[in-house]
């Protein structure tokens, strides 16, 4: 009687591997930042590595295809934000200022209607 663990008699079934999906490109995306929102060119280069990472994923090398739809992301990424950021801050920084030079001139105007010598209208 053989009491050895695991049996070495019973075949083992076939495991499964678990592929996984196919990484993404991210192609639409680069060309919307290409188009619209091309900040620093940044858009143009995601698409570069979009188109790159299209064609490793179709040539099957699915390893490069990961690192060049990581790097599309990323430049992506840093376009859309650079192109959403940077206008609102532009646009805090002039309300800002304009909120800040009508409280100036608001400020002055006790000073550009003040007269300096009342002797002024007298001689008129």
């Amino acid at each position: 009687m053989d009491t050895s663990y695991p049996r070495e008699d019973h075949k083992r079934e076939p495991s499964s591997t678990i592929s996984s999906p196919p990484p993404r490109d991210h192609l639409v995306w680069s060309i919307f930042n290409t188009i619209y929102m091309n900040f620093c060119c940044l858009g143009f280069v995601a698409l570069a590595f979009s188109v790159k990472a299209r064609d490793r994923r179709v040539s099957g090398d699915v390893e490069a295809a990961r690192r060049f739809s990581s790097k599309a992301r990323c430049y992506n990424a840093l376009a859309t934000a650079g192109s959403v950021v940077l206008p609102l801050l532009l646009a805090a920084l002039v309300i800002t200022g304009v909120i800040h030079l009508s409280k100036l001139a608001h400020e002055s105007v006790g000073f550009f209607t003040y007269q300096f010598s009342p002797s002024d209208e007298e001689d008129k």
